[in-house]
């Protein structure tokens, strides 16, 4: 066995090695690689050679004599042999603003007990702004702040929604700003930086900024995720931004890129911190806090909707000696806001709502869900009625949730149905109607949700469905709003089937 076996080996060796004579065989000798200088010689030379024949020999003379370098051409072929790469970081185009006229600015009258925005010592520019969206009188809250914000303050605010506070310190800044101008700022600096805890609430500021600042030289931008990441981070590091206003998230990435530095931010403003504080974005905040100049060295204005003890122990963090602004409203909700409650089972609500849909006259409607599945459910359910809706929720990509916002901005689309991630973030007039198809789970979420109508002195109403789930929260909404809530019966006629 052992002697076949080498015998095999043998063989196999045997064979090997006449593949291999074989192949060297077969295989051409490699040419010399040229020298350099034969790569220069002149086209006379390289006409007379022809292709695998022996080049004639040089005098020591000629050996001695290079050819002249053309260092032009050597730069060229350099241009042509070296192709721009794809996906190479383009400068996006310069964020200056052209400078407009300031129209005549118009003093309103005196009212007694009201502040009128001239009298509030704003520059010009700010007053045009202002002029502009029609507003005359300041709200109480933007009548402290503004006077707290010019004495160089920390500021902790209670507002709820719809309050003016955004108006309030976007106004201060702007004004701050067109008295200190700071020229010549590196890229990727913004001296403003604004905290909100949503997309959308980001996009709105975003939006206020620039209709106030209109009049202005300031640049203002808006970070957040989901869409544009490689526009917004090519912006930041080729421009230098007076007010950004972002999410947590996004702003944590830039700056871990190193396209946001926050040393010199000058002032920091965060908005609904509470809701930070439920979405758990406190890690995140405290994170880009760390980078900012220390406490005292910044002028931080923080507000929220309650003061609970945790909202005030990061108040107590991040501020020094902050003037308080607390509006006690006589009343949580606006008297411009009729509500209504129905005891309607679970099974029932759907006929409830297109009834409402079909029955009610309205402008615009948000339709508020708790959960996102059973909303898509819903959504789809009104549209094989031929109820003509958009969704709007976390899980729908941000490209698209600003279209669909926008459809209902512009009255394409009449009713939205959403979940609480757009109770805060929206700002849309015209909205007549809120209708709470699920009660949220938290009672300050109610107040929230339904002042998305009402607004800007405008009525509204706000309808909400009472079944055997949601009637467990109605002790709560009760004690948040200060009201006692009456709950009524539908008429059997708004319980038909919506398909008959």
């Amino acid at each position: 066995m052992l002697k076949r076996i080498q015998k095999l080996v043998e063989h196999l060796f045997s064979t090997l090695q006449k593949v291999a004579s074989f192949t060297s065989e077969k295989t051409p000798r490699p040419t010399p690689e040229k020298n350099k200088n034969q790569r220069r010689r002149s086209p006379q030379n390289n006409a007379s050679n022809t292709r695998g024949s022996t080049p004639p020999k040089r005098s020591r003379d000629q050996e001695n004599e290079r050819p002249a370098r053309n260092p032009q051409k050597r730069t060229n072929d350099k241009k042509q042999s070296a192709p721009k790469p794809e996906g190479r970081p383009v400068k996006p185009q310069s964020f200056e603003k052209p400078k407009l006229p300031l129209p005549a600015l118009v003093v309103p009258p005196e009212q007694e007990g009201k502040v009128r925005f001239c009298d509030l010592n704003l520059h010009d520019e700010v007053l045009a702004g202002i002029q502009d969206l029609k507003f005359e009188y300041g709200t109480p809250v933007q009548a402290q702040v503004i006077p707290f914000f010019m004495q160089k303050n920390d500021i902790v605010g209670k507002s709820q929604t719809g309050t003016g506070k955004t108006a309030a310190f976007l106004a201060s800044i702007f004004d701050r700003f067109i008295r200190n101008p700071e020229p010549n700022r590196k890229p990727g600096t913004c001296r403003a930086l604004v905290l909100a805890p949503t997309r959308e609430l980001a996009i709105q500021i975003h939006k206020d900024a620039e209709a106030i600042g209109k009049y202005t030289s300031c640049i203002n931008y808006v970070v957040f995720g989901g869409m544009d990441h490689r526009k917004q981070m090519e912006t930041l590091a080729h421009t230098p931004i007076d007010i950004l206003i972002g999410t947590p998230g996004r702003l944590i990435d830039y700056m871990r890129g190193g396209q946001l530095k926050l040393s010199d931010t000058e002032i920091l403003v965060i908005d609904e911190a509470d809701r930070m504080l439920d979405m758990g974005f406190i890690p995140d905040v405290t994170r880009i806090v760390s980078r900012m100049k220390p406490v005292g060295t910044r002028q931080t204005l923080f507000f929220s909707a309650t003061f609970t003890p945790e909202v005030m122990r990061l108040a107590q963090r991040w501020l020094l000696n902050p003037k308080t602004v607390e509006i006690q409203a006589d009343h949580v909700v606006t008297d411009l806001i009729t509500q209504k409650f129905y005891s309607v089972l679970r099974e029932d609500k759907f006929k409830l709502l297109c009834w409402f849909l079909k029955n009610e006259p309205y402008e615009r409607v948000l339709v508020f869900g708790n959960r996102k599945d059973f909303n898509a459910d819903l959504c789809h359910k009104l549209q094989k009625m031929k109820i003509k809706c958009d969704l709007l929720s976390g899980d729908v990509p941000q490209e698209k949730r600003l279209k669909v916002l926008e459809r209902f901005r512009n009255g394409q689309t009449k009713i939205l149905v959403a979940t609480d991630v757009a109770a805060r973030g929206i700002h849309v007039d015209g909205i007549s109607h809120v209708i709470n198809y699920d009660l949220p789970v938290q009672a300050e979420d109610y107040v929230h949700r339904i002042g998305r109508t009402g607004r800007a002195g405008a009525k509204g109403t706000s309808i909400s469905f009472v079944c055997e789930y949601g009637a467990y929260v109605i002790d709560d909404i009760e004690k948040f709003i200060g009201n006692k809530i009456v709950s009524i019966q539908p008429e059997s006629e708004m319980l038909a089937d919506p398909s008959a």
